[in-house]
């Protein structure tokens, strides 16, 4: 641009010139970055853009061919169906030819004006679509009611604008209040974070007591990081929100609120922290209130997180509306109007089975506002999909026509009974969910959503489908803000891997545009930096090493980590036999190491001790699938008398394989810990039981040990165990007992 023409233009002009140079000097950057690795930093690239904006009014600027980027083929390619971007691509076309921002726009001038309006009305209004499985072929022109007429035709709520009171006094100044949600998001990563968090490399440097549960603390990976918690209502909900959940909580008989578990957990979702927490007493475990107290937390964070996001999107289209004529250089030039990701869900839930996901979603229902939920659509398919007859909020106990509680007479466990009888088992799901001004609607597109439930067996089918397939994809998934793992436990006890599959898709790049317009998304998104912003909450009742994995390499948000940290008493008192328990410890290098070691150990010490018995009643536990396929592959090896009782061991065989066991026609079992949660078959005819390692579940261990062969004088328990099973040895045996075995010299412990 030359100097002469520069002094011509207006001051406010110069800015948004200035501005949108640097904006396609970053989206370039960002594009690019994605084929050609060391390229500068963010920081590193606006500070260049500046003097180079600063040299330019000052001396021409020298004109270098260069090839199309990577960011030109896309500008291109998105401009031939929308004409904002095709007017921006043109405009900085010019200004890298060094010409006038407004030469050759004369011509242009006079049908722009509806151009523009047909435009952004296709790209914000639509109708939704039926979902056909999320994967549909044609989704750009589906996906293109990012917001709809429903939505737009009522105004939009922001928390200056609203603000709850109670008896004529406002609960808190409107002025003071600020948003975790707005402080969240409008962070921009500094040069050492971008270069520092992929690492995964963290350090808990302070802790505090964990109310209302003994003997455990929260640790966090900055200090005091309880110190931004809004702790005064309505706790950084919307108005709406906080009323009406305040209602429905006095309305059960809840007293309180602010002292109340599902007011505190709320407040630490509301900090936007990555949150492991692993001691969570389930529903089917007797912790109904627990478990609801913590989902409902959850699902109010979700909730907010969505309507703010909402209402931010319908202010910045408000403001548009308003200045039809200059909104294309609003959007250019102010960060305010970048207010989206590639696609429209922002919260994933994952799940384990279908009888949760109904018991999650009918809260959820409850929790939205009753003007917000006048119609739920496609609620009766949901009911028939993921329900069962026999469906209730208490899950732990049936009730029969005269109020008394009723059992079924079953060898089941209680806890079997509230999670699997006559309950929906499934766990091939996925729902997606959209709230719009008045209604909830179900089974909704994938990419019109704000909300998708699923499994993680169902989302790993659909990632290996797009793989597949090109025709479809996943790219539902690159916007997600906030993910939810609830029941990781049970989820532990199907494939992990399909878990650890889906987290690693989420915030990828999207393979196709979907009716966005890529002038309103945030840098976050187009600097490739969006999984250093999702917030991973992560629910289990207990806690393992691929958890801790998990959590630690592929949860990355910058805001830092939270988890809970516990000691226990163990669960040796709850062996009612007077068996002698005896631990017998391996040494091993390493984790990856611990696998050989632990089948190394057993062939030189357990295996010499009992192929050669005659009495037979030997059962070995195994926790790990991988660990039963070598064990038994081993036996076959030594021509050993065995039967299976492992994941997929069909009816009939076990059957079989109990009758043999118990007969003694097959002197040693396997059963592996999977097998036991889905099945709790009891095995007659325990003589000596031998935990290969020891159960996940430390409610399995008092439970298979009382199996034993009570009349069997020579009863006996081995357990083996190395310095990395710290943490199921901490819930059995207890933490100081555990740390004390794992650190002694001894390396034989017994228990009476």
């Amino acid at each position: 641009m030359a100097p002469t023409k520069s002094n011509l233009v207006s001051k406010r002009h110069r800015q948004h010139e200035k501005f949108d140079k640097k904006r396609d000097t970053k989206k370039a950057k960002f594009v690019e970055k994605a084929v050609v690795s060391n390229h500068p930093t963010e920081e590193e690239d606006l500070d260049s853009s500046d003097e180079e904006e600063d040299a330019i009014e000052e001396e021409p600027e020298a004109v270098v061919p260069r090839k199309p980027t990577t960011y030109d083929n896309l500008l291109a390619s998105l401009g031939s169906s929308n004409k904002v971007v095709a007017d921006m691509n043109k405009r900085r076309q010019r200004e890298e030819e060094g010409k006038s921002d407004t030469e050759g726009d004369e011509e242009e001038d006079d049908d722009s004006g509806s151009d523009d309006e047909e435009g952004e009305d296709d790209e914000t209004l639509g109708d939704d679509q039926e979902s056909r499985g999320g994967l549909t072929e044609n989704t750009e022109q589906e996906n293109n009611d990012n917001h709809s007429e429903e939505e737009d035709s009522d105004g939009y709520e922001t928390d200056e604008e609203v603000v709850l009171s109670t008896n004529g006094q406002p609960l808190v100044d409107a002025s003071l209040l600020t948003s975790a949600f707005s402080q969240h998001l409008s962070h921009r990563l500094t040069s050492e974070e971008v270069k520092t968090l992929p690492e995964g490399k963290w350090k808990f440097r302070w802790e505090t007591p964990a109310i209302d549960m003994p003997n455990c603390k929260w640790k966090g990976t900055r200090p005091n990081f309880f110190d931004g918690v809004q702790s005064d209502a309505p706790y950084g909900l919307k108005p709406k929100l906080f009323k009406h959940w305040l209602q429905l909580y006095q309305k059960s008989g809840g007293k309180d609120f602010d002292s109340s578990k599902r007011r505190r957990f709320f407040s630490i979702c509301n900090s936007y922290l990555d949150i492991l927490h692993s001691n969570k007493r389930p529903f089917y475990n007797k912790g109904r209130e627990e478990d609801s107290s913590v989902m409902d937390a959850y699902l109010m964070h979700s909730l907010n997180h969505i309507f703010k996001t909402r209402d931010l999107v319908k202010k910045n289209e408000s403001k548009i509306a308003k200045h039809r004529e200059t909104s294309e250089q609003e959007i250019l030039s102010d960060d305010v109007f970048l207010d989206q990701g590639f696609t429209r869900p922002k919260v994933l839930i994952l799940l384990p089975m279908r009888s949760i996901a109904f018991r999650v979603v009918k809260r959820l229902i409850q929790l939205t506002p009753e003007a917000q939920r006048v119609n739920v659509e496609h609620l009766d398919r949901f009911n028939a999909e993921f329900g069962c007859e026999d469906e209730s909020d208490d899950d732990d106990e049936k009730t029969s026509e005269n109020g008394k509680s009723t059992t079924h007479k079953s060898s089941k466990p209680s806890d079997w009974q509230a999670l699997f009888g006559e309950k929906n088992s499934d766990d091939e799901f996925m729902l997606g969910i959209k709230h719009t001004r008045k209604s909830i609607r179900l089974y909704g597109d994938f990419y019109s959503s704000d909300m998708i439930i699923a499994s993680p067996l169902k989302l790993h089918m659909a990632i290996g489908q797009a793989e597949e397939n090109k025709e479809r994809d996943v790219d539902y998934l690159s916007s997600i803000e906030v993910l939810v793992i609830d029941h990781a436990d049970i989820i532990s006890m199907q494939n992990w891997s399909f878990l650890t599959t889906v987290v690693d898709h989420i915030n990828r790049l999207p393979s196709k545009q979907h009716g966005t317009n890529v002038m309103r998304i945030r840098p976050m998104y187009l600097d490739g930096q969006a999984r250093f912003y999702r917030q991973s909450i992560i629910l289990s009742s207990y806690l393992t090493p691929e958890m801790n994995g998990l959590f630690n390499r592929q949860c990355l948000n910058y805001k830092g980590k939270m988890k809970l940290a516990c000691e226990y008493k163990g669960v040796l008192e709850k062996v009612l036999l007077p068996v002698r328990q005896i631990y017998e410890r391996f040494d091993a290098e390493s984790m990856t190491q611990a696998d050989d070691a632990r089948l190394e150990y057993f062939i030189k010490k357990i295996f010499p001790k009992i192929k050669d018995s005659f009495e037979g009643g030997v059962m070995i536990f195994i926790p790990s699938y991988f660990d039963f396929v070598r064990l038994r592959n081993y036996l076959k090896s030594q021509n050993a008398s065995f039967c299976l009782l492992g994941d997929y061991t069909k009816n009939a065989d076990i059957s079989r394989a109990r009758e043999w066991f118990f007969a003694g026609s097959r002197k040693i079992m396997l059963y592996t810990e999977r097998a036991y949660f889905y099945r709790r078959y009891k095995i007659r005819g325990i003589k000596n039981l031998i935990f290969y390692s020891l159960p996940e579940r430390k409610e399995f261990y008092p439970q298979i040990m009382n199996m034993l062969d009570e009349g069997s004088y020579d009863m006996m328990s081995t357990a083996l165990f190395s310095r990395f099973d710290l943490l199921k040895m901490e819930r059995i045996v207890g933490t100081a007992s555990a740390k004390r075995m794992i650190s002694s010299d001894k390396s034989i412990f017994a228990f009476c």
